[in-house]
Parts: structure tokens; C-alpha cells; sequence
């Protein structure tokens, strides 16, 4: 879906209407829960006319186009949260680096914050030992984490968890391990819990980090989760890359997922193509999701 920037402006002023200042997103559906997943793109990296600082506005216009209740973040500096939470102060985010130091990229969540209260926050690392800040195992190039929330929904009257991460881009058993350590810390959630997993998992959907997350197991058995965008499309037959390279093509591998667990009914999966004036706001396309919460 293209915008031409002037226009894309124009959506977000009139988007950007004291109802939605003060958290209703204007998109949304009564009591369902729209949740996007964005890859932002590092800030640091030298992209030339695609560097932050020539596409952060199209960032924010993006994100105020879906409207979402919640989105999860990687590729994620401080600067960028910063930006992106003044220009959209209906959100409170919540991340940290995944270096020890502090300094680096994040997994974040900015959620709406009139519609939730925060309960519970907590970070792990995709590693043998998750306590660890900055920790790594397996063949991972660089530490990778999740960022994870429990949240109250005043609207349902319920709450959910929240699981935002970035699996490595070259460790092909980091992956695999990483999604079974995903797969393991939502089995370990109260029994019955309901939860939206939003990642670029660097991986497609014939990978054994795909069949780790969503397959059965000869330990654990059914997945607790399913792929939202492989139930609303189950012939598959429409290109569905999520990498586009900052050149807009779809016909890649389809790397970034919204997971759910099997209590939540899925309205709507889709992949949002959205450029401006044929630039596109990160290398990556936004994922998103409408769901019922139970």
C-alpha cells in the first residue's frame, strides 16, 4: 500500500486526534487487540539515503497507519525508542540493550498506555544462561534476547503476555535452540495463560527453528503457539517475504512471525507492503495481527 509523504502527513494529524493521543486507537475493533511486529532497521547502520535520519518519520507514520494496541520492536537503539515515543505519546515503552553494558540494540514493546497496565516485566537472553545480560551460546554470532511483558487489558477485563525477540542472523543452531527456549518459557507460564509472541526470527517457514516453535515435540507434544499469518493463509500462495531490503520485494522467506497461543482467535494476519513516494520506512515489513483475547 503506497502513501505519497504529503499525504502520509496529512494521515498523521488527522490521526493524531485527541482520541488517539489519549490511547483509543481509532482502528480498533471493541475488544480486539491489534498487535504489529517491525524490524526499525539499527539506527547506526550507513545506509546511505535509507539511514534513520531520512526515514524515521515514515517509522512513526507507519506504525500511526495500523493504529496498534502494542508493537514489538527490534533493531532497536535508544535513540530510536526515544524518537518514536515523542511522536507517538500514547505508548510507554519498555526495553534494554542486550549488550551487558547497556549500550546496543533492543527488543521493545510500546503498548497503549490507557488501555493496559503493566504487571510484570522481564528480559532473557537467547543462551544457555538467560539470567545472563549480554550472554550468547550455541554458534551466535552476537547476544540475542527477548523482552517480555504481562499486561492487564482494562477493555477485556483479562490479561496476556507479550514476548518480543530477534533471533541471530548467521548461528543456524542459535535459532533452532532459541526457539525451542521460546517455545519452553511459554509452557512454563501458568497453565492456561494467554500470549502474542512478535520477532524477526531470521528464519523461514520449512526451518527447523519454524518446526521448533510451532511443530509437535516427542517431549512437550502440541505447540502452544500457532503462526496467525499461516492460519489466515493457509494455501500459501501469495508471495510472502518480510525482507524486502529496503527495495520492496515480497518474494524472499517470511522471517518475521506473530505467534499465538491457541486460545486467541485470529481475525485478521497480514503483511503491511506500506512505502512512501516508493521509499519504504526499514528493510523489513511490518507484520500484523487482529486478535480476540479469550
Amino acid at each position: 500500500m503506497k502513501r505519497p509523504l504529503a499525504i502520509a502527513t496529512l494521515l498523521v494529524s488527522l490521526l493524531f486526534a485527541p482520541s488517539l493521543v489519549s490511547g483509543q486507537a481509532t482502528k480498533g475493533q471493541n475488544d480486539s487487540v491489534r498487535a504489529m511486529s517491525f524490524n526499525i532497521r539499527l539506527g547506526v547502520a550507513k545506509d546511505g539515503d535509507n539511514h534513520w535520519e531520512k526515514r524515521k518519520e515514515t517509522v512513526v507514520q507507519t506504525i500511526t497507519e495500523f493504529a496498534p494496541d502494542f508493537v514489538g520492536t527490534q533493531e532497536t537503539y535508544n535513540f530510536q525508542a526515544k524518537y518514536i515515543g515523542e511522536n507517538l505519546p500514547q505508548y510507554t515503552y519498555v526495553g534494554r540493550s542486550r549488550q551487558r553494558d547497556g549500550n546496543g540494540e533492543q527488543c521493545g514493546i510500546f503498548y497503549l498506555t490507557e488501555r493496559f497496565d503493566k504487571l510484570i516485566e522481564g528480559h532473557f537472553w537467547l543462551s544457555e544462561t538467560p539470567d545472563q545480560p549480554g550472554s550468547k551460546s550455541w554458534d551466535s554470532s552476537l547476544p540475542r534476547m527477548a523482552t517480555w511483558l504481562k499486561l492487564w487489558d482494562r477493555t477485556n477485563k483479562t490479561s496476556f503476555y507479550v514476548i518480543n525477540t530477534h533471533f541471530d542472523h548467521r548461528g543456524a543452531t542459535a535459532r533452532k535452540e532459541s526457539a525451542t527456549q521460546i517455545r519452553n518459557f511459554v509452557n512454563e507460564l501458568t497453565k492456561g495463560s494467554t500470549v502474542i509472541v512478535t520477532g524477526d526470527f531470521n528464519a523461514g517457514v520449512n526451518s527447523a527453528p519454524y518446526q521448533a516453535m510451532f511443530g509437535d515435540s516427542p517431549t512437550t507434544g502440541e505447540s502452544p503457539l500457532l503462526d496467525s499469518y499461516a492460519i489466515k493463509h493457509a494455501k500459501g500462495d501469495e508471495p510472502a517475504g518480510t525482507f524486502n531490503g529496503f527495495k520492496g520485494t515480497a518474494d524472499g522467506a517470511r522471517i518475521d512471525w506473530i505467534a499465538v497461543s491457541r486460545d486467541v482467535s485470529i481475525e485478521s494476519a497480514n503483511i503491511d507492503r506500506i512505502s512512501f513516494e516508493g521509499r519504504f520506512p526499514s528493510d523489513h515489513f511490518p507484520v500484523t495481527a487482529v486478535l480476540k483475547l479469550k
